[in-house]
């Protein structure tokens, strides 16, 4: 079986590692007759063709750039960052295969038997995060009249801005995706026109703490999808340094184990490949890979120019308080 591992220690660049491992795992797809590696296939293309022709990102950028202008002549005294990256292509490799391992876990635990493959197949297709922007509001403590009043004050900003994000950026070329009812927001904060785009993480918080809303445009000039985040920056430190932070490898080892267990092995070579790929991941040695532009001294001290691990930074806007510098001697 060929894995993502087998091409993370030739010294090559991201592009030619993509170009080597769809290669052969459409060699293997086409050997086996295996359709979901075909999928796996195209799934990897989409990425390479980012990497490779991101010029659109440019004007999609621009046109973001937009919205943090508005926001700055709007909401003067808050303090904001705007953030884009792509996917990284070991975070891509992990979710495709998670997502395997999930719908033929949880369907045979529901039905005691495995999915069609129609239905795994049509599961495949509804990646749209490889390009993700993220806006992050934080209301300074010299404009709360107490530190009590931050959450309520922030959420109520929050929810502003995300009633007036659709129809800006659909003003400007792009189309928001329907959230299909997907965490569909109870919030009355949110407008009942703008509440089928949304999904909504904050109305309703997950057991690790997580917070976000999302939501999904078309950009129909680069004919490519791209995801908006919107937190607080207290939503933000949870998901990024908190307890929602992917939770940790041994959680995720447990969590992975157990799927196995209940999967009976060697009854879904799709399960089992998708399995297999994604425990490896798990056990990267950061250290050890020989990727141009990558290089780690451990899993926690990286410095990654290419995109591997953490994803291609495409987008710093930050925005401080209009008036906090009045306030420095």
């Amino acid at each position: 079986m060929i894995t993502l591992n087998d091409y993370l220690y030739s010294g090559d660049t991201i592009l030619r590692i993509l170009h080597n491992y769809i290669h052969d795992l459409r060699a293997e797809a086409k050997k086996t007759h295996n359709e979901v590696d075909m999928i796996h296939c195209n799934f990897l293309i989409l990425i390479r063709e980012l990497l490779e022709h991101n010029d659109f990102l440019t004007a999609q950028s621009q046109q973001i750039r937009e919205f943090y202008k508005y926001m700055s002549k709007e909401y003067p005294f808050l303090a904001f960052t705007f953030k884009g990256r792509i996917k990284s292509l070991i975070r891509a490799e992990e979710k495709f295969n998670g997502y395997v391992v999930e719908y033929i876990y949880d369907y045979y635990t529901e039905h005691g038997e495995y999915p069609p493959l129609a239905d795994l197949k049509n599961r495949l297709s509804c990646f749209r995060d490889f390009i993700a922007y993220r806006i992050v509001i934080s209301m300074p403590r010299c404009h709360l009249k107490s530190e009590a009043d931050r959450e309520q004050e922030e959420l109520k900003y929050l929810y502003q801005i995300a009633n007036v994000l659709p129809g800006f950026i659909e003003e400007r070329g792009f189309t928001a995706e329907s959230a299909h009812g997907v965490r569909k927001s109870g919030s009355p904060l949110l407008n009942e026109d703008v509440k089928p785009y949304y999904r909504d993480y904050i109305h309703g918080t997950d057991s690790d703490g997580y917070q976000s809303l999302h939501i999904t445009f078309y950009d129909n000039s680069s004919r490519s999808y791209m995801e908006v985040q919107l937190r607080t920056k207290t939503m933000d430190d949870i998901a990024e340094i908190g307890p929602a932070n992917h939770l940790g490898y041994e959680k995720k080892q447990e969590s992975e184990r157990a799927r196995r267990d209940a999967i009976p092995k060697g009854e879904c070579i799709y399960f089992d490949e998708a399995y297999e790929r994604g425990m490896k991941l798990l056990g990267l040695e950061l250290s050890k890979l020989d990727v141009n532009m990558f290089s780690a001294v451990n899993n926690s001290l990286i410095n990654d120019g290419c995109g591997l691990y953490r994803g291609r930074l495409i987008l710093p806007y930050e925005h401080l308080s209009r008036f906090q510098n009045d306030l420095i001697d």
